[in-house]
């Protein structure tokens, strides 16, 4: 049977990927001897096909990745955020979470992401948090083996495709409304690569899509751009050595002009007007210190594991191309280079290259693997090994103790109890990384120095005497304390910490494997405290 009759599509139920296979020809029987006659021996082909298989493995990976809650600090204010949504019914306008930069002007960007995040907290807490992570990762995985594989032609290559870059993609799989955004994106590539291939239904449920996702988080003008991409590289046709470009036909063009016009009309339909659709310009261009100074934001790292995967790849499909002299569409290349160069300026658009090389590098592996033959297929052995992907999953969720257990690993939740039953003066500055722990953990009234939102500290002009005193620059401690602060809760082993326990005006009253809490040695009350 030839492959290009199987289509592919995403289960909702399940978390695998099952593939609709068309009826065999009359009179052929499988080789396990399974009947086709009856409709439960249709399902079981369906869900235990060799591609549906394929799709636990990888779901089977993201679980094995995303057990043990490994989070970014960001998500602790992200649930912050959306449990005041709920609670108060407005979306925030200035900020009212530090004391620093409070009445500053900030609005809930990712406010969507958040109250999703803030919902299923309430629900089940850190159990149902870390299995949000694990089905938002898996369908992240799925999409994105359905994509190689829709372009393909083949799931055998999908699956490699897909599976060699998990490895990068992984990197970035943390609850954040990122996340969504990543999915979001690969669900338009999907959409925008259905229609290419003839099957214009998809094309619809982008505008619907474009809404959600400028209201979840800033990604959405990398989809509007490759709908834009994907719309004019049909205005010619022409095909230049290994580029080739297709011209839409009339109708074709009127109606990806028409998808894209709709997802710009949708752009302004938010708590905040056109403010959000404003935003990811304004991160691009107006906050270079949070560009120059996050993590995420620095280039490729290409010394890392990460950054020599990256590499390889770029460099083996360059060889291949080489060699083989494969010809793609005008709007592959445009939107490979875009995804190369963003991830090697910024580390963090790993999330948009991988997505963009996903689907031509399972065509260049489907040259060379041979496609999926569902006459061959064993499926009792693709039922037992779904199984064992299920039950293992079952059996090794982790349980409440074990996530406290690594929450507990990476933030100061043990520093946080120490806080709550003991008097420490204010104010208090603390690391960066732990101001989201500490808006979430410690209530309304608590305000932090500072945390993840970069954005709003950066334009109060408070980030850059954060980096000047968490880097120990001349007259640090003069700064720190032009803040009136009488406390500090750090990392156990950050320099700031190393230079507060040799100073005479501070006292470490608390330390644990992640954090310490000094105070200044005028606090007696503190001393009285700590004695009980």
């Amino acid at each position: 049977m030839d492959e290009s009759k199987i289509s592919m599509q995403l289960s909702t139920g399940t978390g695998t990927l099952p593939l609709r296979l068309e009826p065999p020809v009359s009179g052929e029987r499988p080789k396990d001897g399974v009947r086709l006659s009856t409709p439960t021996s249709a399902l079981f082909r369906y869900v235990f096909s060799f591609p549906a298989m394929l799709a636990s493995l990888l779901v089977g990976v993201v679980f094995v990745q995303g057990r043990l809650f490994n989070v970014d600090p960001d998500l602790w204010w992200h649930i912050k955020v959306g449990e005041t949504i709920l609670a108060t019914h407005h979306w925030p306008t200035a900020d009212t979470y530090s004391f620093t930069v409070a009445g500053q002007p900030w609005f809930a960007y990712e406010w969507l992401g958040d109250v999703l995040l803030a919902v299923v907290n309430r629900i089940g807490g850190v159990l149902a948090l870390d299995l949000l992570l694990i089905v938002l990762g898996s369908a992240v995985a799925l999409a994105l083996y359905a994509f190689a594989t829709l372009r393909s032609g083949n799931s055998k290559a999908g699956f490699v495709s897909s599976a060699a870059l998990l490895l990068l993609a992984s990197v970035s799989f943390s609850l954040r409304p990122q996340m969504l955004g990543y999915l979001f994106l690969i669900l338009t590539l999907i959409g925008l690569e259905r229609f290419r291939q003839g099957q214009s239904g998809g094309l619809w449920f982008l505008p619907a899509l474009m809404l959600l996702w400028v209201n979840t988080h800033g990604s959405w003008i990398i989809g509007l751009g490759a709908i834009f991409v994907y719309w004019t590289s049909g205005f010619v046709e022409f095909e230049i050595g290994s580029l080739k470009a297709k011209r839409w036909t009339e109708g074709e063009r009127r109606r990806i002009g028409l998808a894209f016009l709709l997802c710009l009309l949708v752009l302004p339909i938010t708590p905040y007007g056109t403010r959000i659709a404003a935003s990811p310009f304004e991160f691009a261009f107006s906050l270079p210190l949070n560009v120059a100074t996050i993590q995420e934001w620095q280039s490729m790292p290409f010394h890392t594991l990460t950054g020599k995967l990256f590499l390889a790849l770029i460099l083996g499909v360059i060889l291949l191309q080489v060699m083989a002299r494969f010809t793609w569409r005008v709007e592959e290349i445009a939107l490979f280079m875009f995804g190369t160069m963003m991830a090697c300026l910024h580390v963090r658009f790993l999330l948009i290259f991988v997505p963009f090389f996903a689907p031509m590098f399972g065509f260049i592996l489907a040259h060379w693997i041979p496609k999926y033959d569902p006459c061959k297929d064993k499926f009792a052995l693709n039922a037992a090994l779904v199984v064992l992907v299920w039950v293992g999953i079952i059996h090794y969720f982790p349980s409440r103790a074990e996530l406290q257990k690594s929450i507990a690993e990476h933030f100061p939740v043990s520093a946080v109890d120490y806080l709550q039953r003991h008097h420490v003066p204010g104010p208090m500055y603390n690391t960066y990384g732990f101001g989201g722990f500490l808006v979430w953990s410690r209530g309304p009234e608590y305000k932090v120095f500072i945390d993840g939102r970069g954005d709003v500290y950066e334009r109060g002009g408070l980030l850059a005497d954060y980096l000047h005193i968490s880097r120990l620059r001349p007259g640090a401690l003069v700064v720190l304390g032009s803040y009136g602060v009488r406390s500090c809760l750090l990392q156990r082993d950050e320099p700031l910490a190393t230079a507060l326990s040799e100073s005479s005006a501070w006292q470490r009253i608390y330390v644990d494997n992640v954090s310490a809490l000094f105070v200044r040695r005028a606090g007696r009350d503190v001393l009285a405290s700590r004695a009980q």
